[in-house]
């Protein structure tokens, strides 16, 4: 029979690295980081939140979230990361986090995936603008009406 472990002797720690494979380390851009096993508290938010933005700042904050202070140093001073390959790691990290072990291939082909598709779609005021269609008389977009001037009078059926 196997003695079973006091529960004040497990260690969260030792389960989760049981659970996850360790602390798995590679080396990206001449920094040794830790491959995450797990997405920091608030990581989704900011990345949507910061997505968009090339400021030196956020992309750091970002990069510190996921790889560290080390990592977000090293790989913006000059030479700075590449687009691309920044995007790469950020992808390639985020799906290590949530647990879909992808190699940087995957996450590269996935990234120019994405790219092409950006480029291809109009972005979205072309699209409104599109869509929209000019009055007939003015060449301007037609007033919405309200239902009470378009419906015509009651009338009684007694004459």
């Amino acid at each position: 029979m196997t003695a079973r472990k006091h529960p004040i002797d497990d260690s969260f720690d030792a389960f989760w690295d049981e659970q996850h494979g360790g602390h798995r380390t590679t080396v990206v851009k001449g920094v040794t980081v830790v491959v995450p096993n797990d997405l920091p508290v608030g990581f989704g938010e900011r990345y949507a939140a910061l997505s968009d933005s090339s400021s030196d700042e956020d992309v750091a904050e970002l990069i510190a979230m996921l790889f560290g202070e080390e990592a977000a140093e090293k790989w913006l001073a000059p030479p700075k990361i590449g687009t691309r390959q920044l995007m790469t790691v950020l992808l390639w990290g985020m799906a290590q986090a949530s647990g879909d072990d992808i190699t940087f291939a995957e996450a590269l082909e996935r990234v120019t995936k994405e790219l092409k598709g950006k480029a291809q779609s109009p972005n979205r005021a072309a699209r409104r603008a599109v869509s929209k269609k000019p009055s007939a008389s003015t060449g301007g977009q037609s007033r919405p009406t309200s239902a009470a001037s378009t419906t015509s009078a009651r009338k009684s059926s007694r004459a």
